[in-house]
């Protein structure tokens, strides 16, 4: 029997991605990824950002909003970086399709990989990550930690 490949933000598996240099080791996403094949990204340093990097929200709604070139990413520093957000996307979806991958574990709060919450001014609201949003849109199901 084959095993499903399921994409997986790769801080949630304890590689050190996240903006600020550190990782989101998640038990539950390690609990749900066993029997599958793994395979973990992170939209943001596919993208081209570094890491660390300086953190980054979504400006108005939400990651769908960003898709549709109605809302920006800007970094806390003011710089523009809905570009790298929108590469570091159409890359996990390059990534997703030549894997096989029809699902994928994304890590809830950010403005990548948020599932059903995204940050704004520091505060978890309702919404989904750029990738969340390009992922779901193109039929993979996304389900956040």
């Amino acid at each position: 029997m084959d095993r499903p490949v399921v994409i997986v933000s790769a801080c949630l598996v304890g590689l050190k991605t996240r903006y600020d240099g550190e990782d989101a080791l998640s038990g539950p996403a390690l609990s749900a990824l066993k029997g599958t094949v793994p395979v973990p990204v992170c939209p943001e340093q596919l993208g081209g950002l570094s890491t660390p990097r300086p953190g980054c929200e979504i400006t108005a709604g939400s990651g769908r909003d960003v898709l549709t070139g109605s809302s920006r990413v800007m970094d806390e520093n003011g710089r523009d970086v809905t570009g790298n957000l929108l590469k570091g996307a159409d890359e996990v979806l390059r990534i997703a399709r030549l894997a096989g991958a029809k699902e994928a574990f994304l890590k809830e709060n950010s403005p990548s990989c948020g599932v059903g919450s995204i940050k704004r001014g520091g505060t978890a609201i309702d919404g989904s990550g750029v990738t969340a949003a390009l992922l779901e849109k193109s039929g993979i199901k996304v389900r956040g930690f």
